[in-house]
């Protein structure tokens, strides 16, 4: 007999957005899976696990090995002809038939190639979220095209990096400073960090902030994720927005607020 106290509070849960994950086995990386639906998961629930490539080929030796442990369904599909992809139109068409079941909320599009542009506008006309993932090199069309863009070097394993970034500290124990100085990229979970867009951000926030100049923390998040859908506070060397607004402090000013009729304590932020 099913516990009346868990009925209970799955009935209360709110309700998680049903996707469907496709991924483009010729232009993603089996190493970034296990993060990848790590990531995915944060959004809402994989319903349907699809990957697309031509399995007999040595290319995809590396997915072989992950998709009965992660529970994808493999889609065969031969080349017709050399230097064509037919990957792409399989992909494609199997994502309108899904579409047109409206039994999801959602679309996660696993490629780094500019092919998929038109899918994601056809999928965001239909109304449903549209969520990226590619390595550095997908173009920008891409990238905005989707409600959010997430760079696959972000979800690489951490103790891959560890062991890199653990080597040097070794070697190096006596030189002040250096030890802290090569483990601050783990909280991005990655070694190497792009420049911060300070001009940017600050604009994003400006136009987030009420007439006092503070802005909702999930407010100004949300909004750059609007106008820019590939930023990520991970490519920066932090893993949340909040650890980054904390921690740039010569940027920030941050504050916490009680929530009205409520103990939650809310973050605000705004530029010094």
């Amino acid at each position: 007999m099913v516990n009346p106290r868990l009925v209970a509070k799955i009935e209360a849960e709110e309700p998680t957005l049903r996707l469907a994950v496709l991924i483009d086995a010729d232009n993603a990386q089996a190493a970034v899976i296990e993060g990848l639906l790590g990531e995915i998961a944060r959004f809402g629930e994989a319903t349907v696990k699809r990957i697309y490539g031509d399995f007999t080929s040595p290319n995809s030796a590396q997915w072989k090995k992950v998709l009965n442990r992660y529970a994808i369904k493999p889609v065969q599909q031969f080349a017709y002809t050399t230097g064509k992809n037919a990957t792409d139109s399989t992909l494609i068409i199997d994502a309108m038939d899904l579409l047109y079941t409206r039994r999801f909320d959602g679309f996660c599009l696993v490629s780094s190639d500019s092919d998929f542009t038109g899918l994601a506008l056809r999928i965001r006309e239909e109304g449903l979220n549209v969520l990226g993932f590619g390595e550095k090199k997908t173009p920008e069309a891409f990238r905005n095209a989707c409600h959010k863009f997430v760079f696959t070097e972000v979800l690489r394993p951490v103790k891959k990096e560890s062991a890199v970034d653990s080597a040097p500290a070794v070697s190096n124990t006596d030189a002040k400073g250096l030890p802290k100085a090569i483990a601050q990229p783990r909280n991005g979970e990655r070694t190497e960090q792009q420049a911060f867009p300070t001009e940017f951000v600050l604009e994003a926030l400006d136009k987030a902030s009420d007439d006092s100049g503070w802005a909702n923390l999930g407010t100004f998040g949300s909004y750059l994720t609007k106008i820019q859908p590939d930023f990520d506070s991970r490519l920066y060397g932090f893993k949340k927005l909040s650890d980054l607004v904390k921690g740039k402090r010569d940027i920030f000013q941050v504050e916490e607020r009680t929530a009205p009729g409520s103990e939650t304590k809310v973050l605000y932020v705004r530029a010094k």
